[in-house]
Order: C-alpha cells, then sequence, then structure tokens
C-alpha cells in the first residue's frame, strides 16, 4: 500500500503500484467468481495462483523501495526516538487496518476469517525493516533468508493459530487472504535493496522520461497514490457489483 516519501514522489514509483493495483483487482474479481458464483475458474490455482503471487510481489516489492526513499528524506530532519517513531506508528496503524479486516470477516465470512493478510504483514514489516534501514547491504541477504525460510515452514503444522503470523498454519484451514511474514518479509527486504540502488539517498539514479501526461500513465499513478483506500474498498464494491449483476450469490452469516 501506499508508503509516504516526502513532499517530492516518483511518478514511476506510483505508477508501478498502481499496476499492482489493476493486478489484485483483476484477480478478486476471478476470485470472487471462482469462489462465490458457478464458474469453474480454479483462482486458487495453476496460472491465477501464479498471478496473485506476483501481484503480492510487486506490492510488497513497492513497499520496501518507499521504506528507502522514506528513511532517506526523513533521516536528516528526524533525531533521536523519532525517527524508528515515525515507523512504528506507520507501521501499526497499516496493522489496526489489518485488524479490521480480521473482524469483519470473523463477523460475515467466518469460513475465510482473515488472521494475517496483507495489512498485517505490510504493518509488521515496516516496523521490522527499520533497522535493517540503516544497514541496507544486510537486506538482500536477510531477505532471501526469510523467503528460504518461508519455504520450509510452509510445510509445518501445528495445533494453535499463534504462529500463523510466521507462516505455520494448522490443519485444513482456509483463509481468504493470508501473507506471513515468512516469506513475505523477505519480499520488502528485497525492496529495501532494491530501492538502495535504484534511489540511492532518496534521489533517481535512472531518469525515466515523465510521461504522467498520457491518461492510463496518470490514471496508474493516481491509483497508486490512493492504493490503501482502493485496497479497503475495492472487495466489497466488486461484490456487490458482480451480485447486482446476477454473477454471484454470497450468503452472509
Amino acid at each position: 500500500m501506499t508508503m509516504a516519501t516526502g513532499s517530492r514522489r516518483y511518478w514511476e514509483i506510483d505508477a508501478a503500484r498502481g499496476v499492482a493495483i489493476l493486478m489484485m483487482v483483476t484477480f478478486h474479481v476471478v476470485y470472487d467468481l471462482d469462489y462465490f458464483g458457478s464458474a469453474d475458474i480454479g483462482a486458487t490455482s495453476g496460472f491465477w495462483r501464479m498471478f496473485a503471487q506476483a501481484t503480492a510481489s510487486l506490492f510488497l516489492l513497492l513497499v520496501g523501495v518507499s521504506l528507502t526513499l522514506s528513511h532517506s528524506r526523513a533521516a536528516g530532519r528526524l533525531a533521536g526516538m523519532a525517527l524508528p517513531l515515525k515507523y512504528v506508528r506507520r507501521g501499526a496503524r497499516i496493522f489496526l487496518y489489518g485488524m479490521a479486516i480480521t473482524v469483519v470477516t470473523w463477523l460475515f465470512l467466518p469460513d475465510g476469517v482473515i488472521l494475517f493478510g496483507v495489512l498485517h504483514c505490510i504493518g509488521l514489516s515496516i516496523i521490522l525493516a527499520y533497522p535493517v534501514l540503516r544497514h541496507r547491504w544486510l537486506s538482500p541477504f536477510l531477505g532471501v533468508a526469510c523467503i528460504a525460510a518461508g519455504i520450509v515452514v510452509s510445510s509445518v503444522e501445528a495445533n494453535t493459530n499463534l504462529l500463523l503470523w510466521l507462516g505455520v498454519r494448522t490443519g485444513g484451514m482456509y483463509m481468504f487472504d493470508y501473507f506471513p511474514l515468512l516469506p513475505w518479509l523477505g519480499v520488502v527486504l528485497l525492496g529495501v535493496f532494491l530501492g538502495g540502488m535504484l534511489y540511492p539517498g532518496g534521489e533517481r539514479r535512472l531518469h525515466p522520461p515523465d510521461v504522467t501526461g498520457w491518461p492510463m500513465a496518470g490514471l496508474l499513478s493516481w491509483m497508486g497514490r490512493h492504493s490503501l483506500a482502493i485496497y479497503l474498498v475495492h472487495q466489497p464494491l466488486l461484490v456487490a457489483m458482480l451480485m447486482a449483476a446476477g454473477a454471484i450469490e454470497v450468503g452472509l452469516v
């Protein structure tokens, strides 16, 4: 979701986040038709599973890139505990949005309640990635380690939900949205490395042509700037539109 990067924004980062938003909406249309409707699309396997993972990877990679920009610009004007508290507050706010989604799904969609979704993951990742922002050379090694650990723990099962945040699931559990820190924190850390390479000191290393005057580029950039708000409202709107069109039927508890 959107990470503030100070007074200056780089349109290419917003546009890339807008592409991720379009990918997310596309996947959720397919997922809703598959899960709530009569279409047998196979949204949780094959191509669509890879598409969903690519979408999430792009989002989380951009979280890491945005963290490097934000840190580069804030480090010179915030001293003492003000700088780490900035990221604790930001991460906590996004995590609380995730908890709100947990409550809503628990009330209305208990068969697939979201206990640790993408917003939970982003919120904690922002806090956990902060120490690495000062030592960015560590980020690719830690990122790869998190991804490797995620592959290992994905085959582990437990009889408690207390380890869900790490990637250890209970047998037969299903969630609509599940992004544990292992491996997804690793993707954020790789984004930190990428951001340091492409935007050292918060400045562009490369200078892509400015195409923000193009309608599609402008739309993507706008979507990227408002990605959190779009994420929070898009799924209820999609479900409502698909129900109105008679494409799906949703039985709410």
